[in-house]
C-alpha cells in the first residue's frame, strides 16, 4: 500500500483514548492459567490521521495501587510502538490472583492520551493445581446428585470455586445456580485437555452451614447411545465425575478449603437419562426438594465414589461459554391428532424448550423435536446415523403438585417444530441455546436475496456454536473440519471467534496422531482417521484458520504456538502426495443432484489444490514468526501446482476437467482460479469457459461445498461482477433464492428441497462475497491494520453497507447510488490504512471530504484508488 495520507492542512485531532480493554481476547476474565497474558486495547481519536506512536501500561494488585508513582507489579514506562496487543512480561503472576491494571497512549504527535478506565484480570489456579482434589461421581444411569455440607465460621471476603464435570457438571451453591453458563464445560478429546471453569460464588455463600451441589450430565464423554461415529466406544468413556475445589477467603486472614472426595454424598437424580441424540428423560416424583441447600436430610444418601483421573491435562477454559442465550414465544400451535399438539416457533434453532405444564402424578409428556413435518403435520425425527429408535425426544414424568416447570440440562437440540403428547395443556418457550460469542459485523442492502442470505448465514452459524464449530445441530453434532474450513472466513466476519477458534485449534492439534494425521471430525473418539478419509479438503482446516487468526486479529503467539504441529501435519500430507497429486475421497460435497455426497470428479484436484493453499498459508506463517527452512515448503507449492496443471488442466480447451467426468465442472474450474494455480496464459480462456457454462445453465450455480465460496468471488475478480450478481439473485434451483422461496430461515445442507438437514452453513459462504465485493470492505491482514474498500459488485444493487467491529476498533463502508452517483462512506479506525476504489475515470469527478485530498490518486481498471488514514471518509463519483 502507499503511504497514507490525511486531508491537506489537517492535523489529527485530540490525544488518543482508550477503548475496550481485553486480556486473551476477553473483557475482564475470570480464571487465567495464561503465565503471559496478553493485555489489549483499541485506540480511538476525532479527526483523521491518528496515530499510536508510544503506550505504557501498568499492573497492580489493587486499584489503589494503579498510578504511576505505585504500580507495585508491572510498569511498561513510556514504550515506543503501535502495538494494540502487548503480552505481559512482568514479575510472575501468582494463582488465584486478580490483577488491576490501564493503559495509555501517545499519538503521532507525541501527545500523552488520558489512562484508560481501569480493567482487571483474574489469574486460576496455575501451577497450584486441584491440591487434594478428587474425582467423583457415581455408577448409576441416572444423572448423579452430588452435594457436600460444610460450615465457614467467619464472614467472607472471597471465594472462588474451581470446578469441572465429565462431560457437563451443573453446579449449584446454596440451592443457587453459580453461574448461567450451560453445557459447561466445553468438549474436548479428554484424553488430551480437560477443560475446568472458575466461578465468582462469593455472594452465594455465608457464614454458618452451606452447601456445595452438582448434578451431572454425560456429553460425549458418557455417551451410552450407539452411533456410527463410535462416541458410545470412545477411549476416554466413563461414567459422569466431578473434580472441584472451593477456595475461601474470609475478612479474618483465614481461608478455608473444600475439595472433592468421598466426604461428599451423592445419589440418583431425578434425570434418568440423558443423552445429546436421544434426549433426556426427567421423573419429577424423584426430586429431592432442598438437595442443594442447607438443613437437607442426607441420611439416605450414598457416599460418592472415586473414579479414575482422566488422561488428559487439565487447563482453564478461555473460550466463550454455552448459554441460553434468547427466548422464543410459539408462532403457531396445531393439533394434527387427538392428543397431539405441535408447536411451530417460526424460525430453526438449537437449544431446547422450557416447559410449563399441570398434570396428574405419573403423567408423561413426551417432547419429540425435528425441523420439518410430516404430511400428516406431525414433526419428522430420524436419524439413521444412530443406531436408537429414540432421537431428539425429551420425556417428563409430572409430579402432580401443581403447575411444574421443567428444561433439560444436558441435551440441545436442532428444530424448529415441537410436538407434544401427553398433555391436555402445556405452555411451550423456546430457549436458544449456543456459544454466547460477540456479534462482529452489521451488513444492509436493497437486494432482498442478500439480506435474507446473510441473516440466514448469520443464524445458521450460530446454531452450530457449541464449543466446537458443528456441521448440524440435529443429526450429528460433530466437528467437521470441511465445513469450518470453507466457513472460517464468512464465521469470522459475522462473529467474534477470537477465542472460540483459539480452543478449537487446540482440538485440532489434541487430535494429532503421532505421524501428525488429522481426522475428518474434531475432536474425535477414534472415529474420522480412516472412515471418510483421507479427506486433504477437510483436514488442511488446520494450517488455514491458523493463518487466519492472524489476518483476523494479528495474534502471532497463536502461530508460534502451532508451528511444530502444522508442520507435522504437512509432513504426514506430503508423504501422501503421488505424481505431484493429493488424494482424497470427498471433493465437492453435495453439489446440485448429487444428494448423497460427492460428484463422479476426480478429487484429487481439490485436494491437491487445498493442499496447495495450507502450505503457501504455513509459507507465510513461517515468514512471520522469523521461522527458518521454508524452502522445502516452496518446493512443494511448485511440485503440487505442476501437477495438478499436467493432470487436469486441458490447454486445448481452456478448462480443468478430470477422467472420471469429461462434464465441465464450474468448482474444478473456479478453485484453481481462486487459489492461483491457473497459468498466466490461460487464465482468459478458463474464466471465459467458467463464465460460459454458468452462462448456459441460466446463471445457475453447479457448485457443491467446496466451489460454492469461490465462484462469485472469481468471476467478479476477472471482470463478471454482472454474472455473478445474477447467480447470487436467482430465486430458482439451485440457488440461495429458491432457499428464500421455499420459506427457508437457515441455510440448508442440500440444494434440493427435501434436504437431510436444515441448519447447515458450508453453502452460505457466498456471504463473504456480499461483506467483500458487494459491500467492498475486505480485510488486508494483520488484525485489519490493512484495509481494501473496493465495490465492484454493484451489478443489480442500489445500497449497501457493512460494519465490522475489529480488534483495532469499527470499519465500515457503506455506498448507494443514485443515477450515475455513487456516494461512498468509509471508516477508518486508528493505526489503520485503507485503500479505497472509486469507480471513475478522472479525479475531476470525484469529491472527497474532508478536502483537499492531499496525494494524486492512482488510476486502477476503472477505479482511482486513494490510500487514507484513520477518519471518516466520503467519496462521491459522478461517472459510476
Amino acid at each position: 500500500m502507499a503511504a497514507p495520507v490525511v486531508p491537506d492542512g489537517w492535523t489529527p485531532g485530540g490525544p488518543l483514548d482508550v477503548a475496550r480493554l481485553t486480556v486473551e481476547y476477553a473483557e475482564q476474565p475470570l480464571g487465567l492459567d495464561e503465565p503471559r497474558p496478553r493485555l489489549a486495547w483499541i485506540a480511538t481519536a476525532p479527526g483523521f490521521g491518528a496515530t499510536q506512536s508510544a503506550y505504557q501500561v501498568l499492573v497492580a494488585t489493587s486499584p489503589d495501587l494503579l498510578t504511576p508513582e505505585r504500580a507495585d507489579i508491572w510498569d511498561t514506562g513510556k514504550s515506543t510502538g503501535d502495538t494494540i496487543q502487548l503480552e505481559y512480561d512482568g514479575p510472575a503472576l501468582a494463582p488465584r490472583t486478580r490483577y488491576h491494571w490501564t493503559v495509555r497512549l501517545w499519538d503521532g504527535l507525541d501527545r500523552a492520551g488520558r489512562w484508560s478506565r481501569p480493567s482487571w484480570f483474574e489469574t486460576a489456579l496455575l501451577d497450584e493445581g486441584f491440591s487434594d482434589a478428587r474425582w467423583i461421581g457415581a455408577s448409576t444411569e441416572a444423572a448423579p446428585l452430588l452435594r457436600r455440607s460444610f460450615e465457614l465460621t467467619s464472614p467472607i471476603v472471597r471465594a472462588r470455586l474451581y470446578a469441572t464435570g465429565l462431560a457437563y457438571a451443573d453446579l449449584r451453591v446454596n440451592g443457587q445456580p453459580v453461574s448461567d453458563a450451560v453445557l459447561d464445560p466445553g468438549f474436548t478429546d479428554y484424553d488430551h485437555t480437560v477443560l475446568y471453569v472458575t466461578y465468582d460464588v462469593t455472594e452465594l455463600l455465608h457464614p454458618g452451614e452451606n452447601v456445595l451441589g452438582a448434578e451431572l450430565g454425560r456429553g460425549f464423554f458418557g455417551l451410552t447411545t450407539p452411533n456410527v461415529w463410535r462416541w458410545h466406544q470412545a477411549p476416554w468413556t466413563g461414567d459422569p465425575r466431578l473434580l472441584a475445589r472451593l477456595v475461601v477467603d474470609h475478612e479474618d486472614g483465614t481461608t478455608t478449603e473444600l475439595h472433592s472426595d468421598t466426604t461428599w454424598q451423592v445419589a440418583s437424580g431425578p434425570t434418568l437419562s440423558d443423552s445429546l441424540f436421544s434426549g433426556e428423560t426427567y421423573d419429577a416424583r424423584e426430586e429431592q426438594p432442598g438437595w442443594d441447600s442447607p438443613g437437607f436430610d442426607a441420611s439416605g444418601w450414598t457416599t460418592a465414589l472415586e473414579l479414575p483421573q482422566p488422561k488428559g491435562e487439565l487447563r482453564a477454559q478461555k473460550h466463550e461459554p454455552i448459554r441460553v442465550v434468547e427466548q422464543i414465544a410459539p408462532a403457531e400451535i396445531t393439533r394434527p391428532h387427538a392428543g397431539t399438539q405441535v408447536v411451530d416457533f417460526g424460525r430453526t434453532t438449537a437449544g431446547w424448550v422450557r416447559l410449563k405444564v399441570e398434570a396428574p402424578a405419573g403423567q408423561k409428556i413426551t417432547l419429540l423435536y425435528g425441523e420439518t413435518l410430516a404430511p400428516d403435520g406431525t414433526v419428522v425425527a430420524v436419524n439413521r446415523h444412530v443406531e436408537h429408535d429414540r432421537f431428539q425426544r425429551d420425556e417428563y414424568i409430572a409430579s402432580g403438585n401443581g403447575i411444574e416447570t421443567w428444561s433439560p440440562r444436558f441435551s440441545y437440540k436442532g428444530f424448529r417444530y415441537v410436538q407434544v403428547t401427553g398433555a391436555g395443556q402445556a405452555e411451550l418457550t423456546l430457549q436458544v441455546v449456543h456459544s454466547d460469542v460477540r456479534p462482529a459485523s452489521r451488513f444492509s442492502s436493497d437486494v432482498e436475496v442478500y439480506e435474507w442470505l446473510e441473516g440466514a448465514m448469520r443464524r445458521t452459524v450460530l446454531n452450530n456454536l457449541h464449543g466446537i464449530p458443528t456441521d448440524t445441530p440435529i443429526f450429528e453434532k460433530n466437528g467437521w473440519t470441511g465445513d469450518a474450513q470453507v466457513g472460517a472466513p464468512s464465521m469470522a466476519s459475522l462473529v467474534d471467534l477470537s477465542r472460540f477458534f483459539t480452543k478449537w485449534l487446540g482440538d485440532l492439534r489434541d487430535s494429532q496422531t503421532a505421524d501428525g494425521q488429522l481426522p475428518v471430525i474434531v475432536p474425535s473418539g477414534g472415529w474420522g482417521y480412516a472412515e471418510l478419509a483421507p479427506a486433504t479438503e477437510w483436514s488442511t482446516v488446520y494450517p488455514f484458520v491458523l493463518r487466519e487468526m492472524h489476518r483476523w486479529y494479528g495474534d502471532t503467539r497463536v502461530l508460534r504456538e502451532h508451528w511444530e504441529p502444522v508442520n507435522r501435519y504437512l509432513d504426514w500430507e506430503l508423504a501422501r502426495v503421488e505424481n505431484g497429486l493429493s488424494t482424497s475421497v470427498l471433493g465437492d460435497w453435495l453439489p446440485p443432484g448429487y444428494p448423497d455426497g460427492p460428484p463422479p470428479e476426480d478429487s484429487r484436484l481439490t485436494a491437491t489444490a487445498y493442499l496447495h493453499r495450507a502450505i503457501t498459508a504455513v509459507i507465510e506463517i513461517g515468514e512471520l514468526i522469523g521461522a527458518p527452512g521454508l524452502e522445502r515448503l516452496h518446493k512443494a507449492t511448485a511440485e503440487l501446482a505442476e501437477g495438478l496443471n499436467r493432470e487436469f488442466l486441458d490447454r486445448e480447451a481452456g478448462l480443468y476437467r478430470t477422467a472420471k467426468d469429461p462434464d465441465y465442472r464450474q468448482t474444478s474450474n473456479a478453485v484453481p482460479l481462486a487459489f492461483g494455480l491457473v497459468p498466466e496464459d490461460i487464465v482468459d480462456r478458463v474464466v471465459a469457459n467458467l463464465v460460459a457454462d454458468v452462462e448456459a445453465r441460466d446463471f445457475h450455480l453447479n457448485t457443491g461445498c467446496l466451489g460454492v465460496g469461490v465462484l462469485l468471488p472469481v468471476l467478479t475478480r476477472y471482470g463478471h461482477a454482472d454474472v455473478a450478481a445474477k447467480v447470487a439473485q436467482q430465486r430458482t434451483y439451485p440457488s440461495w433464492g429458491y432457499w428464500l422461496e421455499q420459506g427457508a430461515d437457515t441455510l440448508w445442507e442440500m440444494w434440493e428441497a427435501d434436504t437431510r438437514s436444515r441448519n447447515h452453513y458450508f453453502h452460505g459462504t457466498a456471504v463473504q462475497w456480499l461483506l467483500e465485493n458487494v459491500t467492498g470492505l475486505r480485510n488486508a491482514g494483520n488484525g485489519w491494520q490493512r484495509i481494501v474498500v473496493r465495490p465492484d459488485a454493484r451489478s443489480g444493487t442500489a445500497q449497501a453497507s457493512v460494519r465490522t467491529d475489529t480488534v483495532r476498533g469499527r470499519v465500515s463502508a457503506s455506498w448507494r447510488l443514485v443515477g450515475r452517483v455513487l456516494h461512498l462512506e468509509v471508516q477508518v479506525p486508528v493505526g489503520s490504512t485503507a485503500e479505497v476504489h472509486v469507480p471513475a475515470e478522472d479525479q475531476t469527478d470525484v469529491t472527497v471530504v474532508p478536502a483537499p485530498y492531499a496525494a494524486e490518486p492512482v488510476q486502477e481498471d476503472g477505479y482511482l484508488v486513494y490510500t487514507v488514514s484513520s477518519g471518516h471518509w466520503s467519496f462521491t463519483s459522478r461517472t459510476a
